[in-house]
Protein backbone atom coordinates (compact mmCIF):
# COMPACT_ATOMS: atom_id res chain seq x y z
CA UNK A 1 0.00 0.00 0.00
CA UNK A 2 1.11 3.50 -1.19
CA UNK A 3 1.64 5.87 2.17
CA UNK A 4 0.04 8.72 0.30
CA UNK A 5 -3.12 7.35 -0.07
CA UNK A 6 -5.57 8.64 2.11
CA UNK A 7 -7.12 5.24 2.96
CA UNK A 8 -3.49 3.90 4.62
CA UNK A 9 -3.67 2.91 8.01
CA UNK A 10 -1.25 5.68 8.56
CA UNK A 11 -3.66 8.10 7.35
CA UNK A 12 -6.90 6.38 8.73
CA UNK A 13 -5.26 6.94 12.09
CA UNK A 14 -3.98 10.36 11.87
CA UNK A 15 -7.68 11.78 10.57
CA UNK A 16 -9.42 9.42 13.01
CA UNK A 17 -7.17 11.18 16.29
CA UNK A 18 -7.35 15.05 14.62
CA UNK A 19 -11.20 14.14 14.78
CA UNK A 20 -11.33 13.15 18.35
CA UNK A 21 -9.22 16.18 19.08
CA UNK A 22 -11.51 18.48 17.02
CA UNK A 23 -14.01 17.46 19.27
CA UNK A 24 -12.13 17.55 22.29
CA UNK A 25 -11.62 21.37 21.42
CA UNK A 26 -15.44 22.10 20.36
CA UNK A 27 -16.73 20.63 23.87
CA UNK A 28 -13.90 22.85 25.30
CA UNK A 29 -15.05 26.16 23.95
CA UNK A 30 -18.81 25.06 24.44
CA UNK A 31 -18.14 24.74 27.62
CA UNK A 32 -16.57 27.98 28.33
CA UNK A 33 -18.99 29.97 26.46
CA UNK A 34 -22.16 28.25 28.62
CA UNK A 35 -20.13 29.26 31.61
CA UNK A 36 -19.11 32.75 29.92
CA UNK A 37 -21.56 36.15 31.30
CA UNK A 38 -22.09 38.48 28.57
CA UNK A 39 -23.44 41.92 29.43
CA UNK A 40 -26.66 42.62 27.69
CA UNK A 41 -27.53 38.87 26.99
CA UNK A 42 -30.13 36.99 27.93
CA UNK A 43 -28.36 34.73 29.80
CA UNK A 44 -27.80 36.31 34.08
CA UNK A 45 -25.35 35.42 36.15
CA UNK A 46 -26.09 33.50 39.23
CA UNK A 47 -26.65 35.63 42.44
CA UNK A 48 -23.34 34.67 45.11
CA UNK A 49 -25.03 33.50 48.06
CA UNK A 50 -24.80 35.79 50.82
CA UNK A 51 -22.15 35.11 53.80
CA UNK A 52 -23.12 35.26 56.86
CA UNK A 53 -20.75 36.35 59.86
CA UNK A 54 -20.74 36.70 63.94
CA UNK A 55 -18.76 38.36 65.74
CA UNK A 56 -18.13 38.67 69.32
CA UNK A 57 -17.90 42.46 70.45
CA UNK A 58 -17.11 43.33 74.41
CA UNK A 59 -18.27 39.67 75.26
CA UNK A 60 -21.21 39.23 73.27
CA UNK A 61 -22.24 37.32 70.06
CA UNK A 62 -23.17 39.70 67.29
CA UNK A 63 -25.03 38.81 64.08
CA UNK A 64 -26.11 37.18 62.11
CA UNK A 65 -24.39 40.17 59.84
CA UNK A 66 -24.20 40.77 56.23
CA UNK A 67 -21.07 42.37 54.46
CA UNK A 68 -22.24 45.91 54.78
CA UNK A 69 -22.50 45.56 58.57
CA UNK A 70 -19.60 43.72 59.13
CA UNK A 71 -17.79 46.62 57.15
CA UNK A 72 -19.53 49.10 59.22
CA UNK A 73 -17.83 47.70 62.62
CA UNK A 74 -14.92 47.41 61.12
CA UNK A 75 -15.10 51.05 60.02
CA UNK A 76 -16.26 51.94 63.54
CA UNK A 77 -13.34 49.96 64.77
CA UNK A 78 -15.23 47.74 67.31
CA UNK A 79 -14.09 44.87 64.65
CA UNK A 80 -10.15 44.30 64.55
CA UNK A 81 -8.09 41.25 63.46
CA UNK A 82 -8.14 40.06 66.57
CA UNK A 83 -11.87 40.08 66.86
CA UNK A 84 -13.57 36.66 67.39
CA UNK A 85 -15.56 35.44 64.35
CA UNK A 86 -17.14 32.39 62.68
CA UNK A 87 -19.52 31.91 59.65
CA UNK A 88 -21.42 28.60 58.30
CA UNK A 89 -18.90 26.33 57.21
CA UNK A 90 -16.34 26.70 60.19
CA UNK A 91 -16.06 23.86 63.04
CA UNK A 92 -15.20 26.93 65.68
CA UNK A 93 -14.56 30.53 66.30
CA UNK A 94 -11.28 31.85 65.27
CA UNK A 95 -9.94 35.18 65.71
CA UNK A 96 -10.72 37.05 62.40
CA UNK A 97 -6.95 37.35 61.13
CA UNK A 98 -7.71 33.47 60.89
CA UNK A 99 -10.68 34.03 58.43
CA UNK A 100 -10.08 34.35 55.01
CA UNK A 101 -13.55 35.55 54.09
CA UNK A 102 -13.41 38.29 56.57
CA UNK A 103 -9.77 39.45 55.81
CA UNK A 104 -11.43 40.11 51.95
CA UNK A 105 -13.85 41.98 53.63
CA UNK A 106 -11.58 44.10 55.30
CA UNK A 107 -9.49 44.38 52.47
CA UNK A 108 -12.41 46.09 50.76
CA UNK A 109 -13.13 48.46 53.32
CA UNK A 110 -12.11 52.06 52.58
CA UNK A 111 -9.82 53.64 55.03
CA UNK A 112 -11.20 56.37 57.31
CA UNK A 113 -11.00 59.83 55.90
CA UNK A 114 -8.11 62.15 56.38
CA UNK A 115 -9.05 64.97 59.07
CA UNK A 116 -8.87 68.05 57.68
Amino acid sequence: MNDQNFFSIDRLVEFGMSVAIAQQMVQSMNQSMRNMFVPGSIQSMPQPVPSIYYVVIDGQQTGPLNEAELTRLIMQKQVNKNTMAWMPGMTAWQPIEQVPAILKVIALTPPPLPAN
